[in-house]
């Protein structure tokens, strides 16, 4: 059952930041591993999006797809991911975006777990450095995007 947490402070403003993760079609521009992203279905209500998309993620002659609910909340500036279908037993997701004077603090959690074991093993390394680079492509995103 890994989980993964980064709590990272950066120099741009949290709705930035919050809209930034929050369009996730442009995932494959620069998110390791992922090699496509595609939105099934969106709805806003008070305020709120849910979308439904599917990721693919790939290493070497490996790829998964995976689909999830992802809700998308800029009064509360939360990204909640929610998973539906694909090759995890379960996988939860959160980002929390909190204003600071000199920008905003990126709060990144996930929890998930291979159904397959096999999968697993030999995904689950590669996994676990690519959300250890998430905050920085997202960060480095940020600065080409908001510099």
């Amino acid at each position: 059952m890994p989980k993964f947490e980064n709590h990272r402070p950066v120099r741009h403003s949290a709705e930035d930041m919050f809209a930034l993760v929050a369009d996730i079609e442009k995932y494959p521009e620069f998110l390791p591993l992922c090699d496509g992203l595609s939105v099934r279905s969106r709805k806003e209500r008070d305020g709120k999006t849910l979308l439904v998309a599917d990721m693919t993620v790939g290493y070497k002659a490996i790829r998964e797809t995976f689909t999830t609910q992802v809700l998308l909340n800029p009064a509360e500036l939360t990204i909640d991911v929610k998973y539906i279908e694909g090759p995890f037993k379960y996988l939860d997701n959160r980002w929390q975006f909190s204003p600071t004077p000199e920008g905003c603090v990126v709060d990144f959690f996930i929890d998930y777990e291979f159904k397959s074991r096999i999968l697993g093993a030999v995904m689950g390394s590669m996994f676990d450095r690519a959300f250890r680079m998430f905050a920085e492509a997202f960060e480095a995103r940020a600065y080409n995007i908001y510099a």
